[in-house]
């Protein structure tokens, strides 16, 4: 039997059929998942050390620390068979959540490639938390969407490649909710009233203060005190009529308990494919403004298999790679021609993967600034009051 792709956690549990782990929430309990017969090892949470490997290849292990369930199973089985290697996936539930082993252990965490969300990588690079990219040794980089290339947070891409990207939005019953809803003032009306107890947030404190800044139409990065203590003061006064704050839109739309969810587009697809044909869903890009994200490749400082590290973003990059992540997890991988391809395969609900040029155009790429205890101040009362 080759030697099994191992998946770590906290606590074990198995493999999530009707309920994809969100990319931005591991949960409760992600421990060793089986990939059928390619498990049944005993998982250490210690990282893996590797054999030095021969010139011309890689080294015979690789370490990957990302969100939960957020690779096509198939896709790291195939690179760990082709390179003959073990691979150990780690998940985490937060960047913050991310940043702070990498830091604590200064170096030494023993994890190759770690995927934080772009926001992050500024203060990442600063802090020596990542260590520069080989380019050559990443080729089919030429496959990356110059429009996804270069961003603000790494303008030559020395750290990082896009990895996915997407949005966030809301999903509803339109049983329960029968009028049109486009905009979150809309969300807002509708969680006082027909989805009273029925609604969930997401459970992220620049997500949750984005609501309320959007149906301000202020920026959703702001850092002004007044437009921060008006989002205190409406994300609060709507905390009584939240029943949960969650991480993964499709767990909540799968229970049958919530009938109104922010969301992140890739999770509300899974959601409705899930609910089968004849579903009562609607997922909403709102107005005025929402998140652009995007989550990204980068090696960690330290790592132990580089080469490893390398070989496996550039397998990631190829357009076959690319097409099978987008089936598996819902979202684009910043690759070209890809809606191309993904319509070509047929894939379900593209409009929820790839968002219209004009949705894309008013939305506002989450930024990490001096306001963001504020925000997590504002969540924590909020779920305070809530009683969740």
């Amino acid at each position: 039997m080759s030697e099994p792709i191992r998946f770590l956690g906290p606590e074990p549990v198995a493999r999530r059929v009707a309920q994809r782990v969100s990319r931005r929430h591991l949960l409760a309990g992600m421990g060793v998942l089986g990939l059928g017969a390619l498990t049944g090892c005993t998982a250490s949470t210690d990282r893996m050390a590797s054999s030095p490997a021969p010139d011309g290849t890689v080294e015979n292990k690789l370490n990957l620390y990302t969100w939960g369930d957020y690779d096509d199973p198939d896709l790291l089985n195939d690179f760990k068979d082709s390179e003959d290697l073990v691979l150990q996936v780690d998940a985490f539930g937060s960047n913050e959540e991310m940043i702070a082993k990498l830091a604590a252990a200064r170096g030494t965490s023993g994890y190759d490639i770690v995927v934080p969300t772009g926001l992050m990588i500024p203060q990442m690079v600063e802090h020596n938390l990542l260590q520069p990219l080989d380019r050559e040794r990443i080729p089919n980089f030429s496959h990356v969407d110059p429009e996804f290339a270069g961003q603000y947070f790494d303008p030559d891409n020395t750290y990082s490649i896009c990895k996915a990207w997407g949005t966030t939005g809301f999903v509803y019953d339109t049983e329960v909710i029968t009028r049109p809803m486009e905009s979150w003032s809309d969300f807002i009306e509708a969680a006082q009233n027909e989805a009273d107890g029925r609604t969930a947030l997401l459970e992220d404190p620049w997500e949750v203060c984005s609501i309320a800044l959007a149906s301000q139409g202020v920026s959703l990065n702001t850092t002004d005190d007044g437009e921060l203590a008006e989002c205190r003061r409406i994300v609060v006064e709507l905390a009584p009529h939240i029943r949960a704050y969650l991480g993964n839109a499709a767990t909540g739309m799968a229970q049958g308990t919530v009938s109104l969810l922010q969301a992140f587009n890739g999770d509300a697809r899974q959601g409705m494919l899930e609910a089968g044909e004849g579903h009562s869903w609607r997922f909403v890009f709102p107005t005025p403004s929402a998140n652009l994200w995007m989550d990204n490749w980068c090696v960690a400082t330290g790592a132990p298999h580089p080469d490893a590290a390398h070989a496996f973003i550039n397998y990631m990059l190829t357009p076959e790679s690319a097409i099978a992540n987008v089936d598996y997890i819902g979202y684009p991988v910043g690759t070209r021609g890809l809606e191309d391809q993904a319509r070509q395969a047929e894939l379900e609900d593209l409009g929820l993967i790839f968002p219209d040029q004009e949705v894309l155009d008013r939305l506002e790429a989450s930024e990490y600034n001096e306001a963001q205890q504020t925000r997590v101040e504002i969540l924590g009362a909020a779920q305070a009051r809530s009683g969740a």
